[in-house]
Parts: structure tokens; C-alpha cells; sequence
């Protein structure tokens, strides 16, 4: 086993920020989510700062938010702040492999989202183009009871049905974090609910009507890669209590190994974690098989347990996310650690998120963000790095 301080000193370069012997001929850029986006927000300076311990990473320089009018000499490395929609649009920006950016690429608006979880609710319900029916029977034991729409009445008809069973858990497709969802009791709250979505957005890219289940656990399975470093991790996601008083996403602690599922698996793990691997795994190769075009350095999916109506146990995948999230801070400290000592193989990562001015990270801590969000006030965003006690 290895002990704390070790692990610590042997990657404190890197979480100084110091470079390898520079042999650089790259630079990495932070991409914005659009020009709408708040770049004081937290995920703005978020990116920005794990972009730059990214460019460490590669050897490269960091070079700030990504100008179209510039120049860049050498490779160039993107962190965007959202999924890429297209291959034009990757192309573009010099994105043809995994090996250009870290995040994902997608064809189509919707397979970004969590919509593409679900079967649509019959033969005649809307799709957008690029829908894959294919994917969702793929997927079906691998997640919820639900369905995923792109009108209100195919919504309203879907949320009925699924009531018929108990309460239903109304899901906009471009909400993060757990905000935005809305637990239903009836038709009448659902019509209500249904209306409040922007007709646009659920045309483009639908919402998700499922099965509510209490009593939950959310897993994290992921998957990173940065030139041949490649990261594998499960973990649980903590909950922390915002200014509203509303749960939301608070961190998550990942067990990650060096290398693919397979080094995941050979840990000693108990069977729900197996579950959880081998349900995000089938998921992501359905996502690979079903949509052409689709590629990704980042591959990030929740897997919940919990209990349906009547106490029955269900375990399944909810959503993939394949951009930069909540849990990158710990994903990048996992592969700084594995560059610094090639022969460590395992390794945990937490990254936390809290709301308040009284919180304090630990001293030890890397602080990605500290201050006031003009949307969710004052939080604080921070990763810690730990020995795996096994390895």
C-alpha cells in the first residue's frame, strides 16, 4: 500500500502547476458553452482551471478561452464547456479523434442529453431526426421505467401512464445537476409542469418522463483518456443543500483505476458496484454501436438505486454525460497521479461541492472555485486526492 504523503509528493508537481521539461508543441484552450455563457460563473472558471492542469498534463501551453480570429501555432486541445453537436462542427474547430479534446461528440442535439435513455411512448410519438429506436431496446435492462418525448401530448400520454404505477419524475433534457426535476402525483400536476418547458427545447431535444423511485443511491461510472493515459472509475455522488434549499449534485468520491473497465473489475468490489460497471458499460457501447459519429475523452454515467412503487428494488443507468462535469476535478487529479507514478495502478479522487461562505476546504485541497455565482451564490469547489487502501 502506499501511503498518503507518497502519493501526495510525487504528484505536487503537477498540482503546483510546475511542467515537465517542455518540449511543447500544443496549446489548450478552454471553449465556451456559447456567448450567452457567464464567464465569471462557476463552470466557466472551473474549465478554465482544470484546462490548465490539463495542459500540464499534455506538456502543452495553456492559452485562456478559445478565440476564433486567433492563430494557433501546433496541435490544439479543446475543454469545452458542453457536448459537441456535429462533425462539421468538430472538424471546424480541429477535432477529428478523442485525442483532440476532452468532452464528446455527438450528431444530433438530443443524444447529448438524457433523452436518448428511454423508448419513445408508441409507434406515432414524435422524434427528432437521427432518433434510434435500436438504442433504447438496446439499453431497456439497463435503466428505469420510463419514457422520453418531444411534444406535450406525447409527454402528458407518457406521464399517465407511468402514474398508473405510482409518482413519476418529470426530467427536462438540458437540466444538470438534478435541477429543473419535478416529482408528480397526477395528471393535472403534469399538464401543469409540461407547460412550464420551453416548446423549442422540447422539440429539439425532449424531456424525460420516469418511474420516481425513493430510497436512492447514485453511482458515478466513468471513463477518462488524455494521449495514453486512459482513467476508469466508480464511485458514489454526495448530495449537498443550495441556497434555495434544494438537493443538488455535491461532490462525488471515485475509486479509479489505470486503464479500461476490465482494471475496474478486477478490484475487489461488491455486486451492486459490478452491476453499476457493467450497466454503464453495456450503455456506452450501445451509444458507440447506435449513433454514427459519436465519439468521446470523456465518458461520465449515473447509475441509481432505489425503490419503485411498492418497495420493489430497481437499479439503473440515468443519464450519460459526455463533457467536462462535476466530477472532472477528481478525474484529472486520478491522471495526474498515474502520470507522476507509472506504477501506481489505483487511486481516490474526491471533489466536493458546497454552498456557503462558512465552508472550508481541507488544507490539502485543490480549490477549483471559491466565491459568488450570480445563479447559485456563493459555493465552493474543491478536489482531494487519496491512496487506494488496497493497492
Amino acid at each position: 500500500m502506499r501511503d498518503t504523503d507518497t502519493i501526495r509528493r510525487r504528484s505536487a508537481r503537477k498540482w503546483a502547476g510546475s511542467r515537465p521539461p517542455l518540449h511543447t508543441h500544443g496549446v489548450v484552450v478552454s471553449y465556451p458553452r456559447g456567448q450567452a455563457e457567464n464567464l465569471k460563473s462557476h463552470e466557466a472558471v472551473t474549465r478554465r482551471a482544470l484546462a490548465e492542469r490539463l495542459a500540464v498534463l499534455k506538456g502543452y501551453d495553456y492559452a485562456g478561452d478559445y478565440d476564433s480570429a486567433c492563430v494557433y501555432e501546433g496541435s490544439l486541445y479543446l475543454v469545452p464547456g458542453e457536448t459537441l453537436v456535429g462533425v462539421d462542427t468538430a472538424k471546424a474547430l480541429g477535432i477529428a479523434s478523442s485525442d483532440d479534446f476532452f468532452g464528446g461528440v455527438v450528431p444530433f442535439p438530443f443524444v447529448g442529453t438524457k433523452t436518448i435513455t428511454h423508448p419513445l411512448v408508441g409507434a406515432h410519438a414524435q422524434a427528432p431526426e437521427g432518433w434510434s429506436g435500436e438504442f433504447a431496446r438496446a439499453v431497456r435492462r439497463s435503466v428505469l421505467p420510463g419514457y422520453s418525448a418531444f411534444s406535450r401530448e406525447d409527454a402528458q400520454f407518457a406521464g399517465e401512464c407511468l402514474l398508473e404505477q405510482g409518482p413519476v419524475r418529470v426530467k427536462p433534457a438540458l437540466a444538470i445537476g438534478g435541477r429543473g426535476q419535478v416529482v408528480v402525483f397526477d395528471a393535472a400536476a403534469l399538464s401543469s409542469v409540461l407547460e412550464t418547458i420551453n416548446l423549442q427545447e422540447l422539440e429539439r431535444c425532449g424531456v424525460v418522463i420516469e418511474q420516481n423511485l425513493t430510497d436512492v443511491t447514485t453511482f458515478s461510472v466513468g471513463q477518462v483518456q488524455v494521449d495514453d493515459l486512459v482513467a476508469t472509475y466508480f464511485g458514489t455522488q454526495k448530495l449537498a443543500t443550495d441556497h434555495g434549499g434544494a438537493q443538488v449534485y455535491g461532490g462525488s468520491d471515485l475509486t479509479v483505476a489505470r486503464g479500461d473497465f476490465d482494471a475496474l473489475l478486477a478490484l475487489d468490489i461488491d455486486s451492486d458496484i459490478c452491476g453499476a460497471i457493467e450497466q454503464a458499460r453495456s450503455y456506452d457501447a450501445a451509444a458507440r454501436r447506435c449513433f454514427a459519429g459519436f465519439f468521446a475523452s470523456r465518458r461520465n454515467y449515473d447509475i441509481v438505486r432505489g425503490r419503485g412503487p411498492g418497495g420493489a428494488l430497481h437499479f439503473g443507468v440515468l443519464e450519460q454525460s459526455w463533457r467536462i462535469g462535476g466530477a472532472s476535478g477528481a478525474e484529472i487529479a486520478a491522471l495526474e497521479a498515474f502520470q507522476a507514478d507509472p506504477a501506481l495502478c489505483f487511486v481516490r479522487a474526491e471533489c466536493t461541492e458546497v454552498y456557503g461562505e462558512n465552508a472550508r476546504p481541507p488544507r490539502d485541497a485543490v480549490v477549483h472555485f471559491r466565491g459568488e455565482d450570480a445563479e447559485v451564490g456563493f459555493l465552493t469547489k474543491y478536489t482531494i486526492l487519496e491512496p487506494y487502501a488496497d493497492a
